[in-house]
């Protein structure tokens, strides 16, 4: 019978909780309580003992677990309350009315339990109590004119890839994201104000529009991407970016591949593939090897309107400003036995004159951009003319060939001037 079935179901959902909450009967107590009972009444009157006495069990409530449990049973009952907020309606701003919350009072669901649980689950059920929430913000009137010139925009959202350099954007007309906007206390506001964006429902949009629009490999932080829309449009803006970051990669070795191809091909330098596999040092055909991702280069938030290309096989860089050629130079890469090596990385330190002790070079104008080796205390970068010695100065007239231990070399001139435009964050994009 469904009947039947419902009530066993029912029945395996009470013990459930009632296993959560730490509910026990006290069957020892109870029994002793009976005993007591029957024998009082015999003493009292020898017929009574054919006489029905109705008699409560023990219950027994472990509090601590009550109390856990209810701390977890909390989200399915209580309600936030609701700051009064805006919306745009037929293009003007209105002011959203704020609404009371609930919560759970934890400590006086628990009380009665604590004093007679018998009495209070002898119907089999647990009064929850219940109070009022206020809203921390009941009237958003004071902002409506900062609101009206918020909304006035689309938001744009930049959604920029520091590895391919390439940029997207997701515009939302004010009719969509004015829905985000609520007030929130600020007390380093004259009004007592500001204007904030509903998390929840940034999250949500960028969750949605990062799973249309991004491959498997790829994906946002979308706390931080949450963080920097909250930001931008707390700060009276409506344009702002967001990274996307890079999932590790998976390689199944092919004929004729090492450890060394293999990094080459995915542009990151040998010893990182090894230490994310545990230290191998052979390649079998079959393998799995785990490739870093490119994002272990990237220590720095991107700089998104900067670039520097530089290429191995055309020996030459290309330094791009806000999409254009700011500068084209001539460079010198690593030799054959100390390669410079193809990858994805970024301008991460700025030494006036940096020492390279294993060949004894002093280098000026010194860009770091990339360490070879995880973890070792070792940088290759940019680099003018370097020095031998107190005064022997090195491959002056070398420009345009291999001649360096995997460092980028640059004229004097064009590394002084590198040195000041390219602050730490700049994207180094080295090809093969």
């Amino acid at each position: 019978d469904p009947r039947d079935l419902h009530r066993v179901d029912r029945r395996q959902r009470q013990m459930c909780i009632r296993d959560r909450l730490g509910i026990t009967l006290g069957a020892e107590a109870t029994a002793r309580a009976a005993y007591e009972v029957g024998r009082s009444n015999v003493a009292a009157a020898p017929g009574a003992i054919l006489t029905r006495v109705l008699l409560p069990p023990v219950v027994q409530v472990d509090l601590a677990a009550a109390e856990q449990a209810l701390v977890a049973f909390a989200p399915q009952v209580e309600q936030p309350a609701i700051n009064a907020g805006m919306r745009l309606v037929d293009g003007l701003v209105q002011t959203t009315p704020p609404a009371d919350g609930r919560a759970l009072d934890i400590a006086a669901t628990l009380a009665p339990l604590a004093q007679d649980a018998g009495a209070v689950l002898a119907d089999g059920l647990l009064e929850l109590a219940l109070v009022s929430t206020r809203p921390a913000v009941t009237d958003a009137s004071p902002l409506v004119e900062q609101a009206e010139r918020l909304l006035s925009n689309f938001l744009d959202i930049r959604v920029f890839d520091p590895v391919t350099g390439d940029s997207v954007y997701w515009s939302l007309p004010p009719t969509e994201w004015g829905a985000w906007l609520a007030a929130e206390p600020d007390a380093s506001s004259p009004l007592g104000l500001a204007l904030a964006a509903d998390p929840v429902q940034v999250r949500d949009y960028l969750a949605r529009q990062a799973s249309a629009a991004l491959d498997a490999g790829r994906y946002l932080d979308l706390d931080a991407a949450t963080a920097a829309v909250q930001q931008t449009l707390r700060a009276g803006r409506t344009e702002t970016t967001v990274r996307v970051f890079h999932h590790d990669r998976q390689h199944v070795v092919q004929p004729g591949e090492t450890i060394i191809s293999i990094a080459w091909d995915y542009g990151v330098p040998y010893p990182w593939i090894q230490q994310a596999n545990g230290g191998v040092d052979r390649a079998a055909v079959g393998q799995t090897l785990v490739v870093p991702s490119p994002d272990k280069f990237l220590l720095y938030p991107p700089v998104p309107d900067k670039r520097i290309i530089v290429s191995i096989s055309r020996q030459r860089a290309w330094i791009y400003e806000g999409g254009a050629i700011k500068w084209e130079w001539p460079v010198s890469t690593g030799i054959a036995s100390s390669p410079t090596w193809p990858g994805v990385y970024q301008i991460i330190s700025h030494v006036p004159n940096a020492y390279a002790a294993n060949w004894d070079l002093w280098m000026p104008n010194f860009l770091g951009v990339y360490q070879p080796i995880p973890g070792a205390d070792f940088t290759n970068g940019f680099h003018g003319f370097p020095t031998r010695g107190s005064s022997q100065l090195l491959w002056t007239n070398s420009l345009g060939t291999r001649v360096t231990y995997g460092c980028i070399l640059l004229s004097n001139d064009n590394s002084r001037l590198l040195y000041e435009w390219a602050q730490e964050g700049v994207v180094v994009e080295i090809q093969a």
